[in-house]
C-alpha cells in the first residue's frame, strides 16, 4: 500500500477522534492525528539513531532520534509502538515498548508535506538486545550511539524537529522523574 494511502484517525485538539483521512490528506490539509516515538537503546546503553530515506512523506532524509510513526485508525498508541519498532528495527520479538508520556506537537513551518502539521506524540522506550536490520524504505543509515556521540551531532546534523522536541521533552521527564 502507498503510505500516502493509510487511513488515520484525525483527533481533536483533546486526542478525541473526529473523523478519519488518507494519511496523504492529512498532511496536505494539516490535518491533526496520532504519532509514537520510540527510544531504543541496545543492551549497552547506546541510542539507536538513523536517517530516513529521502522518500519519506515528512522530512525525508533528516536524522532521527527515534523510531517511529502514525497511529493506523483504530489502532492504540501501544499497539502502534509496538509495530512500528518491529517494522523500522527489522526485528520480531521486541518487548512491548514502555509508555512514558504525551504531548502536542504542532509546527508551523513548510516540511515538503504542506505547512501546519501537528499531531499527538506518545513517546515510549524498549531496549533492543536483538540485531536490527531496518527497513531500506525507512532508513538509509543507521547506528547505536552513546549518549556523547548523540550530544556531540545535535547541533552538527539535520534532525527531524519532532523528534528533537521530543527528545527535549524526554530529557525534561527524565529530569522531573
Amino acid at each position: 500500500m502507498n503510505p500516502a494511502d493509510e487511513i488515520l484517525d484525525i483527533v481533536d485538539e483533546h486526542d478525541r477522534v473526529v473523523t478519519q483521512a488518507p494519511r496523504g490528506e492529512a498532511y496536505a490539509r494539516g490535518l491533526r492525528h496520532r504519532c509514537v516515538f520510540i527510544q531504543v537503546r541496545d543492551a549497552e546503553g547506546r541510542l539507536f539513531v538513523h536517517r530516513r530515506t529521502a522518500t519519506k512523506l515528512v522530512f525525508p532524509a533528516l536524522y532521527d532520534l527515534f523510531v517511529g510513526g502514525v497511529v493506523g485508525a483504530g489502532e492504540s498508541y501501544d499497539e502502534a509502538a509496538l509495530r512500528e519498532a518491529e517494522e523500522e528495527l527489522g526485528v520480531s520479538g521486541l518487548p512491548e515498548p514502555t509508555y512514558l508520556f504525551k504531548f502536542l506537537y504542532e509546527d508551523d513551518s513548510e516540511n515538503g508535506a504542506g505547512a501546519g502539521l501537528g499531531w499527538w506524540s506518545a513517546v515510549y522506550e524498549v531496549r533492543c538486545d536483538l540485531p536490527v536490520r531496518p527497513q531500506v524504505e525507512e532508513v538509509q543509515w543507521h547506528a547505536f550511539l552513546t549518549d556523547e556521540e548523540v550530544a556531540a551531532r545535535l547541533g552538527e546534523w539535520e534532525w527531524v524537529p519532532d523528534g528533537l522536541a521530543a527528545h527535549e521533552r524526554l530529557r525534561a521527564f527524565r529530569a522531573a522523574g
